[in-house]
């Protein structure tokens, strides 16, 4: 077992109210205990096929990116089918040797669907309208839950659990990236 310390950081949370889905991610990246970027941006659109998809991801930048890329090639294929590119995807990250050792997780959504997709090949589709992923994740989620009783929209319950991830995770910070798709 190694002693080199693990990269740590990211906290991605989506929020699905009122006919959008806000996509928010900190932009804090720490080795062990040093903070080594505290502007990354880790929430992206994607564009292929000309329909728009909003995407987070936590974990390894480089397998990050690998597999947005092939989410991309996926919903080239299945143009308008977020579902069928994201189990098509997670068939592949489960099966395919390479794509096994990548170390991250994504959220996806087009404005209507939402998903968590895993390396263990799982498409979760959230409850409650919310999901998060990363160290603070678990932080993020219980903060929105509880605000989604609120009469804030998508981008406010975003901003303020995103806020108290980051209050409370110290490989979460307070600068976002805050991605917005409405239904389409």
């Amino acid at each position: 077992m190694s002693d080199f310390p693990g990269w740590h950081g990211t906290t991605i949370l989506a929020v699905r109210r009122g006919g959008r889905v806000v996509v928010a991610g900190d932009g804090q990246v720490s080795l062990g205990q040093t903070v080594i970027k505290g502007s990354a941006r880790k929430v992206r659109r994607l564009s292929p096929g000309g329909r728009e998809v909003v995407a987070g991801f936590a974990g390894s930048t480089a397998d990050a990116f690998t597999l947005l890329e092939r989410l991309e090639k996926k919903l080239e294929s299945n143009p308008g089918q977020l579902q069928r590119a994201a189990v098509e995807l997670a068939k592949d990250w489960r099966t395919d040797k390479y794509l096994q050792k990548l170390e991250a997780m994504l959220i996806v959504t087009d404005g209507t669907e939402l998903y968590v997709i895993t390396g263990a090949g799982d498409v979760l589709e959230p409850e409650h309208d919310v999901t998060a992923i990363g160290s603070g994740g678990n932080f993020a989620l219980a903060a929105a839950r509880g605000l989604m009783e609120s009469d804030l929209d998508a981008e406010a319950v975003a901003r303020k659990a995103m806020a108290i991830a980051a209050d409370i995770c110290v490989y979460t910070n307070g600068n976002l990236t805050v991605e917005s798709i409405s239904a389409a």
